[in-house]
């Protein structure tokens, strides 16, 4: 390809430019010279022009090009009419070309079928198209056309509704050139009285194009349409567009990644087939969405699913500032007979900050599944703009969110914002190989009652990173907070159990135990867990924090359950060790171990349990040689009554508990034993229940050491004890992090 001036002179009587002096300064010389930098003898520009020197570029454009054409990137063009490049015809522009429109409504840039255009912007030198006016705005021209030869529904040769092209055909890899780092702007000029520009219109173009980092800004109709065609396009911006942000129909069969949509006045994205779809129409609309970002407000949904939709896959939506996650017209009969046979799919969307009434569909038919609702990033941060739009974009919306829903699953590396205040509206699992980290001072509210929860499953890890003066909240996002409103934390890790080696855990349906003792689901530290204990089924409520077989590679450490409605925290088997415990009002017992548990505990701080301050046991129904046997050793531990239960509950066998500093304040009894209960007798009996230097402190009415009638009365010794570290009072390492206390 020549990229010369001569080259751009030989076509300026049919682009119908206009020569412009490069300089307006004069010089007294009388001879060219052509390189000293000074208009002199003949020349009408600064070294060009004149008898010797080359030609001076013109910046005016329109016209046709059949021929091969590279622009000037040191030149400002003026787009004055039309410019078509047709058959055979090439463009080239070169990144940091500026092109500004002047010409209304008749100026805009045409690719007819058999020309090509290749625009090669770069992230730090976009090719900018924009409005040529002193004061520009939306419609001050037409915008960018591409016409190719790939498939539509709409017929094989049909017109372009704007720029009268005709667009269609059977090229599926039809190539209509490159568009790369381009900047569209005030584009959206009336073509017809019903018909105006968008941004960027691709009509029937081919997989063979590559259109990528692209956006359009303020333009007055769709900030980016595809009208069939095959074409795929990747990092797109559409910002503050008439009408929708993006925009596809016609049986387009392109896919799209990492989209970043704001502003639109209708919809984020409209996808449909066919206005009218009569049967057997083909090609069908199908595309694969991923990574994408819609921040509102909208009047037409995050996406509106219109006229037949399609085939759509979507996954990693976020959706901030919409009233409306998809909407679907209750009159489009195509577009539900297609929803209804699961054509729609949408997996890990993510609402935030939404707006009054919000909805995540309008669509009232059967087949309300079609939005799996997760945790997502969008088109890269979310509502925020994307770190790849940086430098060549402009009018980007950089603040985050203030609120975000939760739900759905982790199967990668996610991680929370503390600036953001999530709503679990249902249960987040984080599945094997999800990774979940929650940063200080994050704020998770859960508003779905009985199915909201937080789990993580064998193989997934969760990482809560509190600090002492910015711990981690998981609490009722209800208006007046109650035991019960919500579910709890479940962790599921692969450590023996004397369930078995592959269980379902009571709560969130999980499996857990195995054989690796050392497994490791991540690190719990300065969590508070406040009203949990919804009931997950009749007889099974949830513990603010649920610990299945998990392994000794796994940190619990400062976490509090405050008024939860079951068990503040249990362990179910495993080899974790819990530190820094602190459970708070809880409906059932405070501290919960059983099924095996070979952990240990340390500062354990419980008040107000309904039941036992700490129930310890090995197996229901234990039978002979159940392994492994709960082994601990406690230390640090303070229970303050009153209690129905006892300070400790050694229940269903028990199993080896060493106990040392344990301050109990206010309680009638020490320690429970049921006298049915032969296995735990038997226990005692031989030893394995040791408690020294336990203090009972502002005893209660009818107090008494342990009801406990077997032979063996020395199993505990008492002495002064400090408890969890201040006796009864809270311990200083519980201050600034917890509540209630």
């Amino acid at each position: 390809m020549k990229k010369t001036f001569l080259k751009f002179m030989m076509i300026a009587s049919v682009l119908g430019t206009v020569m412009v002096s490069c300089s307006s300064d004069d010089d007294s010389g009388d001879k060219n010279t052509c390189s000293d930098g000074i208009q002199n003898g003949d020349e009408t520009g600064v070294d060009c022009g004149g008898s010797s020197c080359q030609p001076c570029a013109s910046n005016a454009l329109e016209g046709e090009i059949t021929d091969e054409l590279t622009l000037d990137a040191s030149v400002e063009y003026e787009l004055k009419g039309k410019l078509e490049i047709l058959d055979g015809g090439k463009l080239t522009i070169p990144a940091g070309t500026v092109i500004k429109a002047t010409g209304g409504t008749a100026s805009y840039i045409a690719v007819a079928q058999g020309g090509q255009i290749f625009v090669n912007g770069t992230a730090s030198d976009p090719v900018v198209m924009t409005s040529g006016e002193a004061s520009p705005a939306a419609g001050n021209w037409g915008g960018l056309v591409v016409c190719g030869k790939a498939p539509t529904n709409k017929g094989t040769a049909v017109t372009s509704e704007v720029a009268d092209l005709t667009y269609g055909g059977s090229v599926t890899d039809d190539n209509s050139g490159v568009i790369r780092y381009l900047r569209i702007e005030y584009t959206g000029a009336t073509f017809t009285n019903d018909k105006e520009f968008n941004g960027l219109s691709l009509f029937g173009v081919g997989s063979g194009t590559t259109v990528e980092y692209v956006q359009s800004y303020n333009g007055g109709d769709d900030g980016i349409e595809f009208f069939g065609g095959t074409v795929t396009g990747k990092y797109l911006v559409s910002t503050n567009s008439g009408d929708d942000g993006i925009d596809f129909a016609d049986g387009w069969n392109g896919n799209g990644d990492f989209w970043y949509i704001s502003g639109a006045a209708f919809a984020g994205i409209e996808g449909s087939n066919l206005a009218e779809e009569p049967a057997g129409v083909d090609p069908v609309t199908t595309t694969t969405l991923s990574n994408i970002t819609v921040a509102g407000p909208v009047t037409e949904g995050a996406l509106y699913y219109k006229e037949g939709g399609g085939n759509f896959t979507i996954d990693n939506f976020y959706a901030a500032g919409v009233d409306l996650g998809v909407k679907v017209k209750d009159s489009d009969t195509p577009a539900a007979t297609r929803l209804e046979a699961d054509a729609l799919k949408i997996t890990n969307m993510q609402f935030a900050s939404v707006a009054d009434g919000f909805e995540k569909t309008d669509y009232t038919g059967a087949n309300q599944s079609f939005i799996s609702e997760g945790i997502a990033t969008g088109a890269g941060n979310g509502a925020a703009a994307p770190d790849w739009a940086a430098g060549w974009t402009r009018g980007l919306d950089n603040s985050g969110v203030t609120e975000s829903n939760l739900e759905g699953t982790i199967t990668s590396a996610v991680s929370l914002q503390a600036d953001v205040k999530y709503l679990l509206t249902s249960k987040l699992e984080v599945l094997d190989g999800g990774e979940l980290t929650i940063p200080a001072g994050t704020i998770i509210e859960a508003t779905g009652q009985t199915s909201s929860y937080i789990a993580v499953a064998q193989g997934g890890k969760i990482f809560i990173n509190g600090t002492a003066t910015d711990p981690v909240v998981m609490t009722s996002g209800e208006a007046s907070p109650a035991p019960g409103d919500w579910g709890g934390l479940v962790v599921c890790g692969k450590a023996p159990t004397n369930k078995g080696t592959a269980v379902t855990s009571e709560v969130a349906d999980l499996t857990y135990g195995g054989t690796v003792a050392d497994d490791n689901s991540g690190s719990i530290t300065y969590l508070r867990l406040e009203y949990t204990g919804a009931t997950f089924t009749n007889s099974k409520e949830f513990n603010g924090l649920s610990l299945f077989g998990v392994g000794s590679e796994t940190t619990v450490e400062y976490v509090q359950s405050y008024n939860g409605n079951d068990d503040g925290i249990e362990f179910f088997g495993g080899t974790v060790t819990g530190k820094y415990l602190v459970s708070t009002n809880s409906g059932d017992d405070g501290i919960d171990f059983a099924d095996g548990w070979n952990g240990n505990g340390e500062f354990w701080y419980i008040s107000g349990a309904a039941f036992a301050g700490i129930e310890g046991s090995n197996l229901a129904e234990e039978p002979a040689g159940v392994d492994p046997v709960t082994t601990t050793t406690l230390s640090n531990i303070t229970v303050v009554g009153p209690v129905s239960e006892g300070a400790l509950y050694y229940k269903e066998g028990g199993g080896k508990f060493t106990i040392d500093n344990f301050y109990t304040s206010g309680i009638d009894l020490g320690v429970k034993v049921k006298s049915t209960d032969a296995p735990a007798a038997t226990r005692i009996e031989a030893g394995d229940l040791v408690i020294t230097n336990i203090q009972f402190d502002a005893k209660a009415t009818g107090f008494v050491e342990t009801d406990y009638a077997g032979a063996k009365q020395d199993f505990y010794t008492e002495g002064t004890a400090t408890g969890a570290g201040n006796g009864a009072a809270t311990p200083d390492w519980a201050t600034g992090w917890t509540v209630g206390l």
